[in-house]
């Protein structure tokens, strides 16, 4: 019998497979459908950290209305006590909880290491099994380092790691400048795993309305390349599990990470475009080519290819086309 299962951020999982954050992991009836259809692990729909703190200045600003005089009552005011989304997102953890029996990852989108990190703690009490920071900075700002960006990545992570106790996960870009020292850095910094990449929102102009919107909503599958590559380059090189995300559509793109050194995928806009059955296709793809490969388990090949085993290590990192392309 085939053994799919493979360890991730401290989980023994059922199989590679784990849904992204996204519209498809916001209620308790989706996350179980997508249950039921193989996968190992789910990461809920992100809250946005100026979304935690918004809510938090709400709710002060209503403390300090006209009536409340007593300043003692902030010692005793429950934040999950007002409906917001906040709480909303805490009652859909604790709903999971009781109706599932795969991991479920708390997500948060954050961009500084500012007081919204409480609410790692609150999503731990509701029995999320794990943490998962979509951590971006935008070097947008001209006042701004490098350095000075670089540091509000360990800047966030030693603050929730105070706050929590259940396995953290950092989910990047790779808009580095020294991209594999970032990343060794941060695998070194006590996390338990590193997702390769994140996708973000891009912006384009609709010359009808004159408005901005979202263009290329979904990933496809040219977008695996890159996180491929880095998987693969980094898969020996640091201290916590790795999982490739984008552009992971079919089995075949779960095995070539999986080849490159993940221990797990993180897979969304395929299901957009194919619907949740598509997991079990993938499920079969991957179990096709082990026996087809004579491999027992996933533990037999992965990171079989990653660049520290393979023979061509340094098609890694060729970056230039030797040949133009003739058209023939």
């Amino acid at each position: 019998m085939l053994d799919l299962t493979t360890t991730y951020a401290g989980f023994k999982l059922k199989n590679p497979i784990i849904i992204g954050s996204s519209g498809l992991t916001e209620s308790v009836a989706s996350l179980k459908e997508l249950e039921k259809r193989g996968a190992a692990a789910i990461v809920l729909k992100s809250l946005f950290e100026e979304e935690i703190i918004r809510e938090m200045e709400d709710s002060m600003n209503q403390m300090n209305a006209p009536g409340h005089i007593y300043p003692e009552i902030y010692d005793f005011f429950d934040m999950t006590a007002i409906e917001d989304s906040s709480t909303k997102y805490l009652n859909l953890i604790r709903e999971a909880k009781k109706e599932l029996n795969i991991p479920i990852f708390a997500s948060v989108n954050c961009v500084s290491s500012d007081e919204w990190t409480y609410f790692a703690k609150r999503a731990q009490d509701a029995g999320a099994d794990g943490i998962e920071l979509n951590l971006f900075v935008l070097p947008s700002d001209f006042n701004r380092t490098g350095v000075e960006n670089e540091k509000i990545y360990f800047d966030v992570i030693e603050k929730v790691k105070k706050e929590i106790t259940i396995p953290l996960v950092i989910k990047i870009s790779y808009y580095f400048s020294n991209l594999g020292a970032m990343i060794q850095k941060i695998s070194e910094s006590g996390i338990d795993a590193l997702v390769l990449f994140n996708r973000f929102f891009t912006p384009d102009i609709d010359l009808e309305t004159m408005k901005i919107v979202p263009s290329n909503i979904f990933s496809t599958q040219s977008e695996l390349s890159t996180s491929l590559r880095w998987i693969a380059i980094m898969a020996d090189r640091v201290k916590c599990d790795l999982a490739g995300s984008t552009g992971i559509h079919e089995g075949t793109d779960v095995i070539k990470q999986l080849l490159a050194g993940a221990k797990a995928v993180h897979i969304a806009s395929t299901l957009y475009k194919h619907g949740t059955s598509h997991i079990e296709n993938m499920l079969k793809d991957i179990k096709d080519w082990m026996e087809d490969n004579n491999y027992s388990s996933i533990g037999d090949f992965c990171g079989k290819m990653s660049q520290s085993k393979s023979i061509n290590a340094a098609a890694y990192e060729r970056v230039q086309f030797m040949k133009h392309f003739s058209g023939k």
